[in-house]
């Protein structure tokens, strides 16, 4: 099956790599301390055959952290322990960015500096829950970030993106889907704006764009790249318009040249997103705003293989990104290259964890007992 198109180089902006297969970003609260540890460097590597792996949310700021267990990139420890978990991917061949993440209103006071408020583009608080030591509870009603603020929240990302190299990465994508801290502002639902950040889709897309403006300043638009989720609400954060809307941004963000756009075209997260989806339009949502980007594109959205092979062949996705298949194949790229059998799924109790092993770095691999 060496001759699938799955299996064939490309080149990602200034990243090049063996394979089309990437690993998606998944959150798996295994980092206690927000610091990559032994266990994050094991299950990295178990997965380095991937063409890409796009690390699991990691937040710019102290600010930035709404939830238990997950790790960072803006200390000098998580920097050092980011940087054993690339150098044992590179090792085995693979390439690796860290996902920079920005939870805004997805937090909890507990998790703030000073135990304040949580920031977001407007004061919204709607029906928004995270994990906290508590167990899986509401969050705390967020504030606005003033004006003279932004700035700084941008300068965050460019420090985690200049962190990012420090600790070995190959690039970095900038979360701005999910429900967190950029989709707040791109989204009228949750941003209420009258300055130049609010009202008008242009100002509503302006927050997303400097920081892209500014990473890519900083490491370089061929070590930039953006993941947006454009038809799906999660975390309660919606758009009346959300077609006009991205295709506007993927507009913008062609002219800058990015290494990519990841795209969620589809529920991966059922726990935060609405089960209020009206299938077509979603479908049909997506190919209107997949229409309106020129660069580099990556599917992600519950493929299998032959999704994939259909997606690729038609030059409709550059490339494939695969979620929880990842979670209980750490050699998924090797299964679909000989057309193996996948592990069975992971419990979903065990997608997430406060430092456990279990359902993290004990699923065979092909040829293990």
């Amino acid at each position: 099956m060496s001759d699938m198109t799955l299996f064939t180089p490309i080149t990602l902006g200034d990243i090049e790599l063996r394979n089309r297969v990437l690993m998606a970003p998944m959150t798996r609260a295994r980092t206690p301390t927000r610091v990559p540890n032994d266990s994050t460097v094991t299950y990295y590597a178990q997965r380095a055959g991937a063409g890409l792996i796009v690390t699991e949310a990691t937040t710019v700021s102290s600010q930035g952290d709404g939830s238990i267990a997950t790790p960072g990139i803006y200390t000098a420890e998580q920097v050092a322990g980011w940087r054993r978990v690339t150098d044992a991917v590179h090792e085995r061949g693979g390439r690796i960015v860290v996902q920079l993440w920005h939870t805004g209103r997805v937090s909890h006071a507990s998790f703030q500096p000073g135990g304040g408020a949580p920031v977001s583009a407007s004061d919204v608080h709607g029906n928004v829950l995270t994990f906290t030591a508590n167990g899986f509870e509401q969050t705390t009603a967020p504030r606005p970030l003033a004006l003279a603020e932004i700035p700084g929240v941008i300068a965050d990302y460019v420090q985690a993106a200049d962190n990012a190299m420090a600790a070995g990465f190959d690039g970095v994508e900038i979360h701005s889907g999910s429900g967190y801290l950029p989709d707040q502002f791109l989204r009228d639902g949750t941003n209420r704006r009258t300055d130049e950040y609010g009202g008008g889709i242009a100002n509503r897309c302006r927050f997303v764009l400097e920081i892209v403006d500014a990473v890519c300043a900083a490491i370089g638009k061929g070590r930039t790249g953006i993941r947006i989720s454009p038809m799906l609400e999660t975390w309660d954060c919606s758009d009346s318009d959300p077609v006009a809307l991205f295709t506007h941004l993927v507009r913008e963000l062609t002219a800058r040249d990015l290494a990519f756009l990841d795209l969620i075209e589809r529920n991966n997260a059922p726990m935060a997103v609405s089960d209020d989806i009206d299938a077509e339009k979603n479908e049909q949502g997506v190919l209107d705003i997949r229409a309106a980007f020129g660069g580099t594109y990556i599917a992600n959205g519950s493929y299998d293989l032959a999704r994939a092979e259909a997606a690729l062949a038609s030059g409709y996705a550059d490339a494939i990104s695969f979620g929880r298949d990842y979670i209980s194949n750490p050699d998924l790229a090797e299964r679909l290259r000989a057309g193996a059998a996948l592990n069975p799924p992971a419990d979903p109790l065990d997608y997430y964890g406060d430092g456990g092993d279990k359902g993290y770095i004990d699923f065979p691999a092909m040829g293990d007992a």
